[in-house]
């Protein structure tokens, strides 16, 4: 044998490069890659299934109630299994597997104490079913080394969460958690909040939580974890919630916190949820808005108005970078919002980011955008519309003139979504289209819909004004919203043409010895 494999970290190197369907022969090959190879083999399960075959076949057979244990296993195949186990890492289990149950059955026979059998499992997705069997099998894997649990489950009894009711004592160093449960709108909400709440105020590590609302006394409960960061709540999952109504009494608030995300169907309940808090000092904040399919379209525009009322309020004005507010609904295409309802975001002088995500028409002139803008001198990314409707007497288009003033207020800028009237050119040099005014700065640009007559005209403003843009970003146009759009097939051709022309600046500019005039 070469003296290198005799080292360890060579075999280990070799090992993990193997590939995966090949390691079972490499762990035979000699005693030097057996454990290297075995333990690169069980290290990160995609499936329960391996943990069921490496067992004999004819432990199982099928009676009327399907599968049934016909023999126990002896100390060779407890000794076989908890070889195999003990190597394992991390388990994921999509969608429902035919060893789910079979694994049950081993289990509720197992000898061993339930944290020997997976010692060092670090992490665990569950995107499956929530049978009796599957209660049995995570029951086993909630073990002291398990740092991040995911769970996304439907049709689940209370009889399925109770397993959690001990998650904080038996995980005690989980760092990351997500608890997500998908009713049918005719499904009743059972009441499982009671088996996460308790556990919760438990795992004093945990940094990043996603769970449905668990109520104001869920709430409580998570403002106890000082170490948590990131928190996201689904409003959603319950028919009913004791935030349909305002908390009696002013809640401490989340100071730590430094991301907040929320998903929405109303907004009912988020703003009452903020409204009961002292204060919340988060970095990002994320807005889901996917209301249910039986739910009548809303009008979205007042209720997002008064949630950022309450968010200046509530929220560290000096803190928040980040407002995305993401609409995930189509059958509120090009629903009117006026630039307005975003004037609360200004208190924010420190943004970033900014994206209100699409299928919002945006009436915004010239002066309303730069007083909107004008408050974030850090701003980098901001995304407001990618949609207009073409109805000049009730909404207002910003045009060149505000773009190149954006310019001068936020010269950070990397990414902008923004619908303009590129036909408004009167006043501009397209030589010198911002006056001695551009950003190289700016890597991503999409326009929308925006109206367009000449696409020459339109690049020369555009490669004047961002001298290293590669071209305008046309992705918006495959939405099934844009598809729909009449204008489509000559507004792509004329916003190729934009892109052509953009390519042909760029080539000419970096030949050497040429000077564009």
């Amino acid at each position: 044998m070469h003296p290198a494999l005799q080292i360890l970290e060579v075999i280990d190197i070799i090992s993990s490069h193997t590939e995966h369907g090949s390691l079972p022969a490499l762990a035979s090959t000699c005693r030097t890659f057996k454990n290297p190879a075995l333990n690169v083999l069980w290290r990160n399960l995609q499936s329960v299934e391996p943990l069921v075959k490496c067992l004999p076949s004819d432990l199982f057979g099928i009676d009327d109630e399907g599968l049934e244990l016909q023999k126990p296993l002896d100390h060779k195949m407890w000794d076989t299994l908890s070889r195999y186990t003990s190597r394992v890492h991390s388990i994921t289990q999509y969608g429902n597997s035919a060893s789910i149950e079979p694994l049950s059955l081993i289990i509720l026979s197992c000898p061993l104490a339930p944290a020997s059998l997976f010692p060092n499992i670090r992490r665990l997705t569950w995107h499956a079913s929530a049978t009796r069997g599957a209660a049995e099998f995570l029951r086993m894997a909630f073990v002291p080394s398990l740092l991040s649990l995911d769970l996304q489950v439907s049709s689940a009894s209370p009889a399925f969460f109770s397993v959690f009711s001990s998650l904080g004592t038996l995980c005690p160093r989980l760092q990351s958690m997500t608890l997500r449960y998908h009713r049918a709108i005719d499904e009743p909400s059972p009441n499982n909040s009671p088996f996460i709440i308790q556990p919760i105020s438990q795992l004093h590590h945990l940094r990043n939580l996603e769970v449905w609302d668990l109520g104001i006394q869920g709430i409580q409960h998570i403002m106890q974890l000082q170490a948590l960061r990131m928190m996201r709540l689904d409003f959603r999952t319950s028919s009913s919630s004791t935030w349909d109504g305002r908390s009696p009494s002013l809640l401490p608030g989340l100071q730590n916190l430094h991301y907040l995300g929320l998903d929405v169907g109303a907004f009912e309940r988020p703003l009452n949820f903020l409204s009961s808090l002292t204060a919340i000092r988060p970095k990002k904040i994320v807005v889901s808005f996917i209301p249910q399919v039986a739910q009548p379209p809303v009008c979205v525009c007042p209720m997002l108005s008064q949630f950022l009322a309450i968010l200046q309020e509530k929220c560290d004005n000096s803190k928040l970078e980040y407002f995305i507010f993401n609409t995930f609904s189509f059958r509120m295409p090009g629903m009117r919002t006026e630039s307005g309802v975003l004037v609360s975001l200004r208190a924010f002088s420190n943004l970033t980011h900014l994206d209100i995500g699409r299928g919002r028409v945006i009436s915004m002139s010239d002066e309303e955008l730069c007083y909107l803008t004008g408050a974030w001198p850090k701003l980098q990314v901001l995304r407001i519309s990618y949609y207009v409707t073409v109805d000049s007497d009730t909404t207002a288009v910003p045009t060149f003139h505000g773009l190149i003033r954006l310019l001068q207020l936020c010269p950070s800028l990397i990414s902008l979504a923004l619908v303009i009237d590129t036909t408004k050119v009167d006043g501009i040099d397209l030589r010198s289209p911002g006056d001695g005014h551009f950003t190289k700065l700016l890597k991503e640009l999409s326009l929308g819909n925006s109206v367009i007559d000449s696409p020459l005209n339109v690049a020369l403003i555009l490669s004047g004004l961002f001298p290293d843009l590669e071209q305008v970003n046309l992705d918006c146009w495959n939405t099934t919203f844009m598809n729909a759009l009449p204008q489509k097939k000559s507004a792509m051709k004329q916003w190729a043409s934009v892109n052509s022309f953009l390519r042909g600046f760029s080539v000419v500019r970096e030949r050497p010895g040429h000077i564009v005039t």
